[in-house]
């Protein structure tokens, strides 16, 4: 069964787990901030992890340049899971399945394209 209203689907429920995150990192700054910077990332790169997440989530949603974003997003999952949730206990773990498992599904939104209800597929570049 194929209808258009599937990956539209997929990707609403894709991408609401990052713009809810995105927008938590903005109400909540100073302490995202001080958490990266005792994870060894630079809180510097707070605002460009912001903007992938809020904005690329928001662009996953409507379909617009969806193949890179999925890309860049699976990436982001994959390193994320490794630098934050790589240690031993059972929450960890579970995130760290969360985040390859999300990578995987981004993996197939780029492979397979956003589907007929996008901008890009409006545009031509689906």
């Amino acid at each position: 069964m194929k209808h258009p209203f599937i990956p539209l689907l997929g990707r609403i429920l894709l991408a609401l787990i990052f713009v809810i995150s995105g927008y938590g990192k903005i109400a909540g700054y100073s302490g995202t901030q001080a958490y990266m910077e005792q994870m060894g990332v630079p809180g510097m790169l707070l605002p460009l992890v912001i903007l992938l997440e809020l904005g690329g989530g928001i662009l996953i949603v409507v379909g617009f340049f969806t193949r890179w974003l999925a890309l860049l997003l699976a990436l982001f999952c994959v390193v994320s899971a490794f630098m934050f949730h790589s240690s031993g206990d059972q929450m960890q773990q579970i995130m760290f399945l969360k985040n390859l498992a999300m990578a995987g599904g981004f993996l197939l939104l780029m492979a397979n394209g956003p589907g007929q209800w996008s901008l890009d597929a409006k545009r031509g570049s689906d």
